[in-house]
């Protein structure tokens, strides 16, 4: 006869395994929540993309084109345009545009999907959000491999539209989308920054415009212009109203002044070097200028044009792309008529230090591709984006705005010179505000520059224009801007935008990966757990068979 044995052995036993069948039931959790976490990296284990030898033609395809313009309807009437006529040439591939209205938001929407791995195919993008999107591996494609393609790269023998060759990109501006050892995109349009300047008012200071703005300048009349009358109005506009200078973009504000200064910003592998003594007299500076009203920041005021355009402002620095809204004729106006003052508008560089050496930054929307795991697909999606360099697409697109094509064919072209020619003929397609700040870069393309690319670089360029935003704002509520003051906000941005964690990490250009030699904290205590559950699987296996061992006899 045989009998189980119980007892204190047997409670012991059932304890046991009970233990031991949460712990497996933990463990599991535990490999569920690992896959999750693997998931959320999208294509992080996606191969590298490989080009096909033959593009199907007879497979069907549907990409997706993220886009962004303002409110510039013929902006969207190019694109769209451009995606008819591109799927007539290619009837198997169909492109559907998503626009957007600012880049911050299709970088933010590219984040969120690559962790779904449903980024779009084609982006229009900058190279400082690029980098950010190599931190999944493979997500975005090395296009060098594309632009040699005999087939299908750039003045390929199988592309079916007039394609550059690569020696027909601006090679200043295509070196804007190198980094990390690859090109992660071509360009698509280029600008840079442009003082749109009131001259009228200038010289009803008593000033004659120089041939080249300095930030001495700028601050001496804007200064001036703050003179009022018994009762409070402005001398020089006759309002309530006048800031005389206004800065759209901070961050390239501060950018410029410290590369015009020759001081220190970032290095090429990440380096964070923004916060020194330079850095801390430029703000001294606009503090001194804020307290007095006589500078203010988009963010703080709204959009220099439309102090501009009201008589309320003298310097305006904005895009070129931004030219269509600058000047009493301007075609896109956001104040109403009766706003408007006459005055005669003068285009002009940013403010220099060094007028025998101006800088200025280059900038403007780049294109780059997404991988997937259809080869065909992307190279769908390189045909798509690589039909963006025609001329058809490039001209008309620059012709909206200041913006200058990103192609020598393109800007060479008798079309081209022959739009440039006509500046002041109308105030629309030929505004001359607008042709004038196209030639402000065409005319200026050696003095351009671009900052470093890694992996946290776009969150180095908001802090550099949030120390501008902060310093302002705390002059406008009184506070009291001193050494200790820049101490703190020193501090204070560099934890706002975690860029302690950034510099000195292994940041780089390489796409920003972080050193691998050491893991994450969260993927130690991930690892371990599942260490922990394997053993204790193991433990439940051996005591079941101890179990067994010790069944009684009788």
């Amino acid at each position: 006869m045989r009998k189980r044995c119980d007892g204190d052995m047997g409670r012991k036993l059932r304890e046991a395994c009970r233990r031991v069948r949460n712990a497996i039931l933990g463990g599991s959790i535990l490999i569920c929540a690992a896959m999750v976490l693997t998931g959320c990296h999208g294509a992080r284990g996606s191969a590298a993309f490989e080009i096909p030898a033959e593009f199907d033609t007879g497979k069907q395809h549907e990409i997706t084109f993220w886009a962004k313009n303002d409110t510039n309807k013929t902006q969207t009437d190019i694109y769209e345009k451009a995606i008819r006529d591109f799927e007539e040439l290619y009837p198997n591939i169909t492109v559907n545009l998503r626009l957007y209205t600012d880049y911050g938001k299709i970088y933010n929407d590219v984040i969120t999907n690559m962790a779904t791995n449903t980024t779009p195919n084609v982006c229009i993008t900058y190279p400082d959000h690029i980098a950010t999107y190599l931190t999944g591996t493979n997500q975005v494609v090395p296009l060098e491999g594309l632009f040699a393609d005999e087939k299908y790269g750039l003045g390929g023998s199988e592309v079916r539209f007039d394609s550059p060759a690569a020696d027909e990109i601006i090679p200043g501006f295509l070196e804007e989308c190198s980094f990390g050892g690859h090109y992660y995109a071509i360009p698509y349009m280029r600008s840079t920054e442009a003082c749109y300047v009131n001259k009228t008012y200038v010289e009803a200071l008593g000033y004659k415009l120089p041939e080249v703005l300095t930030w001495d300048f700028v601050w001496e009349v804007s200064e001036a212009a703050m003179a009022r009358d018994g009762e409070g109005n402005y001398l020089v506009n006759g309002q309530k109203v006048m800031i005389p200078f206004i800065y759209k973009s901070t961050d390239n504000m501060m950018i410029q002044m410290l590369r015009q200064k020759k001081a220190d910003y970032s290095t090429d592998a990440g380096e964070i070097l923004l916060f020194h003594d330079t850095t801390r007299e430029l703000l001294m500076t606009i503090a001194e200028h804020a307290e007095t009203g006589a500078f203010s920041t988009f963010k703080i005021s709204s959009y220099p044009a439309n102090f501009l355009n009201a008589g309320q402002c003298i310097f305006a620095v904005d895009s070129t792309a931004g030219a269509t809204w600058m000047g009493t004729d301007a075609p896109l106006i956001d104040i109403s008529e009766d706003k408007l003052v006459e005055f005669e508008t003068a285009v002009m560089t940013i403010p220099q230090f060094d007028e025998a050496n101006p800088t200025m930054i280059s900038q403007g929307p780049s294109v780059c591709i997404f991988n997937k795991e259809d080869t065909q697909e992307v190279l769908a999606s390189w045909l798509f984006a690589q039909y963006l360099l025609t001329n058809e697409v490039q001209i008309a697109y620059s012709e909206t705005e200041g913006y200058v094509p990103v192609t020598s064919k393109a800007q060479d072209s008798a079309e081209y010179q022959d739009y440039l020619a006509r500046g002041g003929e109308d105030n629309e397609l030929h505004y001359n505000v607008k042709i004038q700040a196209a030639r402000l870069l065409l005319d200026n393309v050696e003095y351009t520059f671009v900052t470093p690319v890694f992996n946290g670089s776009a969150s180095l360029r908001d802090a550099a224009g949030q120390l501008i935003e902060n310093t302002v704002k705390s002059v406008r509520r009184k506070q009291t801007v001193d050494d200790a003051y820049m101490e703190k906000l020193y501090d204070d941005t560099i934890s706002l935008y975690r860029l302690d964690q950034l510099s000195g990490q292994g940041t780089s250009a390489t796409g920003g990966k972080a050193d691998l030699g050491k893991l994450p904290q969260t993927a130690v205590i991930l690892l371990s757990s599942l260490a922990g559950a394997w053993v204790l699987i193991i433990l439940y296996v051996v005591m079941q068979k101890i179990k067994k061992s010790r069944t009684c006899q009788m």
